[in-house]
């Protein structure tokens, strides 16, 4: 097209073309190479992916003693294929030691491990309104430091004690499986039998040394905790009564009232997590919920 239009010009105007017979012949090597060379990838390995490098670094958080070629092997069973070189230059630029020194666990982690398999036991008393003295005994696992109320009396004495004990071995069931030792104080009240019934499921019994409450920290503080919160703000009236309260206060313990040690987490965390559908409230007053709500106000305050 353009040597055809330059016939049509005089030759000192051939320069308002807007290109040059060497931009042409330029564009067509350039057509040429592009059509005729293959693509190659770029040099080097791919990119490591994102998720995968956030996953390697997760691994080796929360398993510290855990090497590069062991967070290797943990990441192809679900499928993820990665060399421990990679596995490794990704822990090294992270300022993460991609071979760790294997010298034992710290004193916190050994007892932690050791904790989640100890049972431990206590008794508490509560004085009634009429200064009659009840005898509580109760159960707390160390591991998810949930609480069992194991029976409520005046009068505790070694067979009641021991017929508490086979009562909590059956509620727990294979749950017991789990547990490996339990803790208790020198009261005369465990007997040889208490502590053979325990035996008997292969659990080990150990005895904290003679008027030393801080070797059984978790349940002293526990009982601590009973009172501030709830013994310590009511009258009981007698065995039933006490009875009912701290079944209900066992439950909302194990089942809403968050740990610290637990991550802010119930010992026994409901399964449903959804929150009950609350009807939209009345703009008009109504004198019966009134009436329902100063009567709830009244309970609370006695």
């Amino acid at each position: 097209m353009l040597a055809a239009l330059s016939r049509l010009l005089p030759r000192p105007q051939w320069s308002a073309f807007f290109v040059t017979p060497a931009t042409l012949l330029r564009w067509h090597r350039q057509l040429i190479a592009r059509h005729r060379t293959y693509p190659h990838a770029s040099p080097g390995r791919p990119p490591i992916d994102r998720e995968l490098r956030e996953l390697v670094l997760r691994l080796a958080a929360e398993n510290p003693t855990w090497g590069h070629r062991r967070v290797k092997g943990e990441l192809a069973r679900p499928g993820y294929r990665i060399a421990a070189s990679t596995v490794w230059k990704i822990l090294h630029r992270a300022g993460v030691d991609p071979a760790p020194r294997r010298t034992g666990p710290t004193w916190q982690q050994f007892l932690t491990a050791q904790a989640r398999t100890i049972l431990a036991c206590d008794f508490f008393m509560v004085d009634t309104v009429l200064l009659q003295r009840i005898y509580v005994l109760f159960f707390i696992e160390l591991a998810t430091r949930q609480v069992h109320i194991a029976g409520v009396t005046r009068h505790p004495t070694g067979a009641w004690v021991t017929q508490q004990a086979r009562n909590l071995l059956m509620t727990l069931d294979q749950a017991a499986d789990r547990l490996r030792f339990i803790l208790r104080d020198r009261d005369a009240k465990f007997t040889a039998a208490f502590d053979a019934v325990f035996t008997a499921a292969g659990i080990d019994v150990f005895r904290t040394p003679p008027q030393a409450p801080r070797a059984n920290a978790y349940a002293e503080r526990w009982v601590g905790t009973l009172r501030r919160e709830c013994t310590d703000r009511i009258l009981i009236a007698g065995e039933r009564h006490l009875t009912s309260v701290l079944t209900e206060y066992a439950a909302h313990y194990n089942g809403h009232q968050p740990h610290r040690s637990l991550d802010q987490q119930p010992p026994n965390p409901p399964t449903t997590g959804h929150r009950p559908h609350r009807r939209p409230r009345s703009t008009t007053p109504d004198p019966g919920r009134a009436d329902q709500r100063i009567h709830a106000g009244r309970i609370a305050e006695t």
